[in-house]
């Protein structure tokens, strides 16, 4: 993963951070058996996606090509299995 960049962007770290926050209250608001608190937690959960996804679209998410070649570099980086190999 390390080597795959991964998330590594202002969109997906921000769209993360929400929808964490988000699961939190919805989570405290179920143990505390509040409805419109859990509610209002998944309405948080649910915007940290649509931010994360309009970040991404206002240019601060992985480019395309970028994306494309990191999945290259680490299908390329994957150990053929023994089965594989052995005809």
């Amino acid at each position: 993963m390390a080597g795959s960049a991964h998330g590594h962007t202002p969109a997906a770290w921000t769209g993360v951070t929400i929808t964490f926050i988000g699961f939190c209250i919805a989570g405290v608001s179920m143990v505390a058996v509040n409805p419109l608190g859990f509610w209002a937690g998944m309405a948080v959960t649910l915007l940290g996606g649509v931010v994360g996804l309009a970040m991404k679209a206002a240019g601060l998410g992985m480019p395309k090509q970028q994306a494309i070649r990191v999945q290259a570099a680490a299908s390329a980086a994957k150990p053929v299995p023994a089965e594989a190999t052995a005809s």
